[in-house]
């Protein structure tokens, strides 16, 4: 690792071209081979392994059961089905939206790479799931399920999801107890994946677009954070605004209708986010500027000091993360784009799906971006795309892929319950709340199921990580992370 240190030791952190040096270094030294084909094919398998409900014939994570049939029951309403959260047996409907969203846009912006690599049938399947899910979630108009499952007492056992025996209330918002956010955020999701749908089956497409023109109606007519109407949801997932995910809505409405009203919607709002550090599940503010730039880009809107707006920010977010901004993002010595302590990798899958779609966009329209610190080309977006995901799967100071099950030194150990505890196809004894903290959880055993395609936390902001199940602040997949990945990880095999 000599060679590695010494040319982090040099480097100023200030170009595109010195992460790609340190990316280069690392590679020759036989951290990570380039496959990016298989970590996509893996990044799908993820996606069963979080399934909740009935399964199917054709389910390819064989250590997985049947699991939460019935969900909804406490309020006659069926909501089996979706993804559990992340190493939880939670369904919050907050980033599930969200990461519907991006699987959506993964489809949308990526059909002829996906198709390539035979996977385009698998990513509508796992996004299948999931809107399958969303709609049986919104039975009226106004009226929206946004959890399943108490996540207090959730978190307070540690079982396998087909074990589950704790509380599993169906909470909602509705006109009375509004969530503009929630609403928002699922009306963005079924419009995205109306898109991905429609050449293929467009009676679902058709279903997909009228539910989100109700949920886009339900938020604007009852404003506020939906926490506010699910508590519950308030420790995990709260939601420091609506503005954004009214704005993300409108802008997957309009390119899933192209209808002016929604267009309206995006020229008229007093909020375009502004310059913004982060994109994801509670801050979708670069979503919709990055989709109105590629309108402008294309030259398909009315160019006004709005729409310059729009990708003005998002150029700014694309040049912070490039390190030609005049706010840059953090990158570590190891060649991480690093946001936030907590999970950071979930940050940095979005960015680099952000930087891979705005690559495509630019090279369309054979275009470029002036930053403060110099311009950037199609290229340098692809490139520092690739950079991050050759760290994520191997290129790094530690020669460790943090998406589990690819190469031979991945964590082995995430943070979750299904994968930690023996498989319910090889022992079929409950095990019970506690039981699991006592001899699952704590145990310094690899997990015994490997929950392929999964990328954890991540690293700190020094490039170190302890492969330790109680460390859930690094250690934790969550879905929101892969969502993106799979965009990006198609965009660059």
């Amino acid at each position: 690792m000599s060679q590695l240190k010494n040319r982090s030791s040099q480097c100023l952190w200030t170009s595109t071209i010195c992460i790609l040096l340190l990316s280069m270094s690392s590679m020759t030294l036989g951290a990570v081979s380039r496959h990016y084909g298989e970590a996509l094919t893996k990044s799908l398998l993820y996606f069963e392994a979080q399934r909740s409900g009935k399964l199917p014939s054709n389910q390819r994570v064989n250590w997985r059961g049947d699991s939460a049939l019935r969900d909804g029951s406490d309020a006659h309403v069926d909501l089996t089905g979706g993804y559990y959260d992340a190493g939880d047996n939670m369904k919050f409907g907050f980033p599930l939206a969200f990461t519907t969203t991006m699987l959506a846009w993964s489809s949308v912006e990526m059909t002829s790479q996906l198709k390539a690599h035979k996977e385009h049938k698998n990513v509508l399947a796992a996004l299948k799931w999931a809107t399958d899910y969303l709609i049986k979630a919104h039975p009226e108009p106004n009226v929206l399920y946004g959890q399943v499952g108490d996540g207090n007492s959730d978190h307070a056992c540690w079982m396998r999801p087909e074990d589950m025996t704790t509380p599993r209330p169906s909470y909602r918002i509705d006109a009375q107890h509004p969530g503009a956010d929630l609403a928002g955020e699922t009306a963005a999701a079924m419009a995205a994946a109306s898109l991905a749908f429609a050449p293929y089956n467009a009676a679902y497409a058709k279903k997909l677009i009228s539910h989100a023109k109700d949920l886009f109606e339900f938020a604007k007519a009852h404003p506020g954070v939906y926490q506010s109407s699910i508590s519950n949801a308030g420790g995990f997932y709260a939601s420091s605004g609506y503005e954004d995910e009214l704005l993300w809505a409108a802008a997957w409405l309009h390119r899933a209708t192209k209808k002016q009203i929604y267009l309206n919607d995006l020229n008229e709002a007093s909020n375009t986010g502004g310059s913004r550090t982060v994109f994801a599940w509670d801050d979708k503010f670069v979503g919709a500027q990055v989709l109105m730039a590629k309108r402008a880009l294309e030259g398909k809107v009315k160019i006004n000091k709005k729409m310059e707006e729009y990708k003005s920010m998002a150029e700014q977010f694309i040049c912070n993360c490039a390190q030609k901004g005049s706010n840059n993002v953090k990158i570590t010595q190891g060649g991480l784009l690093w946001f936030l302590p907590w999970n950071n990798l979930q940050y940095t899958t979005a960015a680099s799906f952000v930087l891979s779609v705005y690559s495509k966009y630019l090279k369309a329209a054979n275009a470029s971006i002036k930053c403060h610190g110099g311009s950037l080309q199609a290229s340098d977006l692809r490139n520092l795309a690739r950079a991050q995901v050759d760290y994520m799967l191997g290129s790094n100071p530690k020669n460790m892929s943090y998406m589990v099950g690819f190469g031979t030194n991945y964590p082995k150990r995430p943070h979750h319950r299904g994968a930690s505890i023996v498989s319910i196809k090889k022992n079929r004894i409950a095990v019970e709340c506690n039981a699991g903290f006592n001899d699952w959880y704590h145990s310094p055993a690899p997990n015994p199921n490997v929950l392929t395609g999964a990328l954890v936390g991540g690293p700190d902001e020094n490039d170190a990580y302890e492969d330790e199940r109680t460390d859930f602040q690094h250690s934790e997949p969550v879905s929101a992370t892969v969502a993106p990945f799979v965009g990006v990880l198609a965009a660059i095999a």
